[in-house]
């Protein structure tokens, strides 16, 4: 079954590359859209039996098989299982990243974080309907939660996220983070926030985009009163 699989790769790429020299400047681009709806296929596949399964359970064998594919042909777009794993989730941070550099130059930096993660929620859930189902990206995040291996990767991920943050907040303030400690402060406790709600909907029963956008706008709205006010008043 195997050599079949890797027969049948062989084919199409020499039928992919046929049709590139034959119709012209066209081609390339169906061929670019035939690769990523390979790739999407793999990562919907991946998720899909890690949540189901479990990750540890999942071999490459297992996700190459259910998009009739070879080994070698994952492989092609993912370096390993980890990669598919946190493949959403990249595309959510990245995207977070832009929309935090796009908020207005005048905003608090606590005030662009804020905008900056709510006002993308729908943004975002179209980029993740674009490659996997929503509900499938919020199972995913509950897998990783619950998956030792990949919770430890989550945490450094996140830890490097509050660092590239914190630089763009930095430069959005003309500050030298070196010398101010402030951009990982405001970030630091964003993140805290971020975790607390990801956390509390890990473990509701309502996974969807609408339940934790509420719960996150909630915590962020409580963080500045708590940190300033006094709670026994």
């Amino acid at each position: 079954m195997r050599t079949e699989q890797r027969a049948s790769d062989s084919a199409g790429s020499q039928v992919e590359a046929c049709a590139d020299t034959t119709d012209g400047p066209s081609r390339p681009g169906l061929r670019e859209r035939k690769k990523q709806r390979t790739r999407d296929a793999l990562l919907r596949a991946a998720l899909e039996l890690f949540t189901t399964k479990g990750y540890e359970e999942t071999t490459v064998d297992e996700i190459a098989e259910a998009v009739d594919v070879s080994q070698r042909t994952f492989f092609r777009y993912f370096a390993n299982k980890q990669e598919t794993a946190f493949a959403v989730q990249d595309m959510v941070e990245r995207r977070f990243v832009e929309v935090l550099r796009e908020r207005p130059a005048d905003e608090a930096p606590f005030v662009a974080l804020r905008e900056a993660v709510i006002g993308a929620w729908d943004a975002m859930s179209r980029s993740i309907e674009e490659v996997v189902p929503v509900e499938l990206h919020m199972r995913t995040y509950r897998m990783i939660e619950s998956t030792p291996s990949l919770l430890a990767v989550h945490l450094r991920r996140s830890i490097e996220m509050e660092e590239e943050i914190a630089r763009v907040i930095a430069e959005r303030e003309g500050l030298d983070m070196d010398e101010d400690p402030r951009p990982r402060v405001v970030v630091a406790a964003f993140s805290g926030v971020m975790r607390a709600t990801g956390q509390l909907w890990g473990a509701g029963e309502d996974t969807s985009v609408e339940s934790i956008r509420a719960l996150t706008e909630s915590y962020l709205d409580h963080l500045g009163p708590a940190l300033a006010e006094n709670w026994r008043k």
